[in-house]
């Protein structure tokens, strides 16, 4: 069977389509991914592949096409969107590879999927989107535009078009399907929850020495909608106590962060080691006391699995939640961890609870995560699921 996946992100970006394209691989599929040239967070397109639009990467068939790159001003990031929607149309509009079936991974923006659209109606095979990120809502999560805008409703619209005219909708959190019941006022007989897996599931790497005391760990998306002045606020009630919280990560908290460690004089507790790429952060992941994961429990996107819970099971570490809705049923469910609501005092004390433990305690608590991640999150679990619908 022939696989069209459809990702405006791959390899070397750090995405997780591209362990599910390899996967799909491993079970016998012929995969093919139509890709930008990458550029996600380096703002150019990397020199190695200015003149590669194709190449066979551990067995898929890599598809580039030559988008504008994202750099960090907002025009730069719509046109970079505008660009790939554009350029891989145009791909599938003129390839003459016959594909049985169309599988797109809804990232930011879901423009992403419109090639998708127009391959499955002129070849009549299905399309599959799988949603890791809700449009329009985002956008007004990240207040990006606000809701009584033209803009959005433009992008109300055209988001909806989007995901009516697919096969299939497939969503990482199961409160996506109330979003496309109450506010896209779509059908739901044909979506179904098939999560994410984690980007990186265990590593040979040597594991980051912490030293002496309880050291907590953030990474990920130094965003709006995370929390961020939570932790400094927390911390500086624990500034007598031996506990240390590491940030990797960037975003448009991250000049926030570093202002207000240094304002807090928190430099020796709150140690922000800036951006690692996945597989050099996994090293922080692996004896860390705790890994903090929040998100602002506003709108949909708020009660969401965030990515992070699933790589921080997939490491057997406790975790500390400021979580609502899909995220904190899972740490519910596992039993590893505490959950702490969205202000600094819940969170110190959540940190404090991490910190009274004995370390067969905290491994205890690890455990219950690994074995959840194992049972629900697997990358075999995962491509399991999305593969079942390859054949409907």
């Amino acid at each position: 069977m022939k696989i069209l996946v459809i990702c405006q992100y791959y390899y070397p970006e750090n995405f997780i389509i591209t362990k599910f394209a390899e996967q799909f691989v491993k079970d016998g599929y012929e995969v093919h991914i139509l890709t930008g040239k990458p550029n996600y967070g380096y703002g150019y397109i990397l020199p190695a592949y200015k003149n590669i639009n194709e190449e066979i990467i551990n067995g898929v068939n890599v598809h580039r096409v030559n988008i504008i790159p994202r750099k960090n001003s907002r025009f730069s990031i719509i046109n970079n969107y505008l660009s790939f929607w554009k350029l891989s149309k145009k791909w599938v509009s003129k390839t003459k590879i016959k594909f049985d079936c169309v599988y797109s991974m809804s990232l930011s923006p879901v423009t992403i999927c419109s090639a998708g659209n127009l391959y499955s109606k002129k070849h009549d095979v299905p399309h599959i989107i799988h949603c890791l990120d809700l449009w329009p809502e985002s956008v007004l999560v990240t207040k990006a535009v606000k809701e009584k805008s033209l803009t959005y409703k433009a992008l109300y619209h055209w988001s909806r078009s989007i995901y009516k005219n697919s096969s299939k909708i497939l969503v990482s959190s199961p409160s996506f399907v109330e979003y496309f019941d109450k506010v896209l006022r779509l059908p739901t007989d044909d979506i179904s929850f098939v999560p994410q897996s984690s980007l990186i599931e265990d590593s040979d790497i040597i594991p980051y020495e912490y030293g002496k005391g309880t050291h907590i760990l953030y990474c990920g998306n130094l965003g709006l909608i995370q929390l961020i002045p939570l932790i400094t606020a927390a911390m500086d009630k624990l500034r007598d106590q031996d506990i240390y919280f590491h940030i990797i990560g960037m975003g448009p908290m991250t000049d926030f962060l570093i202002n207000d460690i240094r304002e807090r004089r928190l430099g020796d507790k709150v140690i922000y080691h800036g951006p690692i790429i996945a597989k050099h952060a996994a090293s922080y992941f692996k004896n860390a006391d705790a890994i903090y994961i929040s998100l602002k429990g506003e709108g949909s996107v708020g009660r969401t699995i965030p990515s992070k819970l699933q790589m921080s099971m997939a490491f057997g570490r406790p975790i500390i939640g400021v979580l609502k809705g899909d995220g904190r049923d899972v740490i519910s469910a596992s039993g590893g961890g505490f959950l702490a609501e969205e202000n600094s005092d819940s969170v110190r004390d959540a940190i404090m609870a991490i910190h009274n433990l004995t370390p067969k305690e905290k491994e205890r608590l690890g455990a219950l995560n690994r074995r959840y991640y194992e049972t629900h999150f697997s990358l075999r679990e995962v491509t399991s699921l999305i593969e079942k619908n390859f054949t409907k």
